[in-house]
């Protein structure tokens, strides 16, 4: 890892340490008769520059750390690698993005106000998996216990100590918004059992399961772009599996709607099972109508801003990042606001892609709303103006400033969905547009962060 780091802070911590803590704490929430300390007090100045003072050390010694971390934590713990992620562990993704959390935390100890979109991602997520404030400790005491059996005597009591301090001062903080989180859920206070109503096969791809709640009390209204998580017993593990996903209706009083892609293990590592594929391949597979699976209440950072304003909208997406799209599309037709829309995607091939049909016959009845599609491998059934509007990836290239982009009204909002390399594209494509950050609404739950 070079000395100077070459994506912000934020992202690294929002993605390596929020990866870090929600998976350390599920795994080991459980474990009996725990302890908890008084939480720590700020850091002080001293503290602060002995953080500093350990950046080489992480440099050097992170990896070894976060791997000892786990390999300390499932040798006591046998029975905990059914519930750490077996792919992540033996591909060493979970050692990677500890040590890379690390390192930039301790890089930007004195700057913490720069993680504040982390913290948001973070706890969003952490209240969609019922993440409680004694969970932190454990997740601390295991960290600082690599720590000292990596470093050995290096690992003063004055630099255990700033550590100790550094990382509560952390999760005061995550707690603290986790808590305000936690009031508004009006009495959703666990996960909460559900009914798959409906199964509807959307593309070749990706299906959409309509969840009712068991107790068919109302559900809560939630914001249009947010996820809900849902939790299904994954056979071939043994133990029950949570996994995100965008809500792919308008808000509903007594049904929920999610739309997902079936991962096929593309991306296995040494001959095992994509772990993103587990959960979606149950529910694709086995899976059936009148099943029962747990939901969480919806949460999330990524949300349609005002339903009332008359600003235009361009909504960007690609592959599965058209689910929160369609939510917020559904949304505002609902509306009845004359607000113009233009609803950009972008698909490998024109069977993949879901919800067509239902965009298309949108965008014919109501005038404010404008469609375009691109596909990447086109067919021999494909014909332009009918299955697609541009070959390839969504290139801001190929729309009109004003008349696709409309970057002639200042108050313009572009929201983005899809795989990291698109949004990440995407975005700086419409900074070079001179659109601002703030209007730039980026989907980040399921990448960690992407750099902006």
């Amino acid at each position: 890892m070079s000395a100077q780091v070459t994506i912000p802070a934020r992202v690294l911590v929002g993605s390596a340490l929020a990866y870090f803590i929600f998976n350390s704490i599920n795994a080991i929430r459980n474990r009996p008769n725990l302890k908890h300390s008084p939480r720590p007090a700020s850091l002080t100045p001293g503290q602060i520059e002995i953080i500093k003072a350990t950046i080489p050390v992480l440099e050097e010694h992170g990896y070894t750390i976060s791997s000892v971390f786990y390999q300390t934590l499932l040798a006591e713990h046998p029975e905990l690698n059914e519930v750490f992620n077996t792919a992540n562990q033996a591909s060493g993704h979970q050692a990677r993005a500890l040590a890379g959390a690390l390192y930039a935390y301790a890089l930007h100890i004195d700057d913490l106000a720069a993680l504040g979109p982390a913290v948001e991602l973070i706890c969003n997520k952490h209240a969609s998996l019922y993440i409680s404030p004694g969970d932190y400790e454990i997740v601390g005491e295991y960290l600082l216990r690599a720590m000292k059996d990596v470093l050995g005597s290096a690992f003063t009591k004055d630099i255990h100590d700033a550590w100790e301090t550094a990382y509560g001062a952390l999760a005061n903080v995550l707690i603290s918004r986790e808590a305000a989180l936690y009031k508004e859920n009006s009495g959703w206070t666990t996960w909460r059992n559900f009914i798959v109503i409906r199964k509807n096969i959307e593309s070749s791809e990706i299906t959409s399961f309509y969840l009712k709640p068991t107790d068919n009390e109302p559900l809560p209204i939630f914001r249009p772009g947010q996820y809900i998580s849902v939790k299904v017993d994954i056979p071939r593990l043994k133990y029950l599996q949570p996994r995100q996903y965008s809500l792919s209706d308008k808000p509903q009083s007594d049904f929920y709607r999610i739309s997902v892609k079936k991962e096929t293990g593309a991306g296995s590592t040494s001959g095992l099972e994509n772990p993103l594929g587990y959960v979606s391949s149950v529910l694709h597979d086995e899976t059936k109508e009148g099943d029962v699976i747990q939901v969480s209440h919806p949460r999330g950072d990524f949300f349609l801003s005002s339903e009332q304003s008359t600003h235009p909208l361009v909504l960007l997406s690609a592959g599965v990042g058209i689910t929160p799209m369609m939510s917020i599309l559904n949304t505002i037709v609902a509306s009845s606001i004359d607000r113009k829309v233009h609803f950009i995607h972008g698909s490998r091939t024109t069977k993949a892609r879901a919800f067509q049909d239902h965009v298309e016959a949108l965008s014919k009845k109501h005038r404010n709303i404008q469609v375009t599609l691109f596909t990447v491998q086109l067919s021999d059934e494909d014909t332009k103006g009918i299955t697609h509007h541009h070959s390839g990836r969504v290139n801001l290239e190929k729309l009109s400033p004003d008349a696709d982009l409309y970057l002639d009204n200042k108050y313009t909002e572009y929201y983005v969905c899809g795989p990291e390399g698109f949004m990440s594209d995407t975005s700086a494509a419409l900074r070079a547009r001179s659109v601002t950050s703030d209007r730039i609404k980026l989907e980040l739950f399921g990448t960690g962060g992407v750099p902006q």
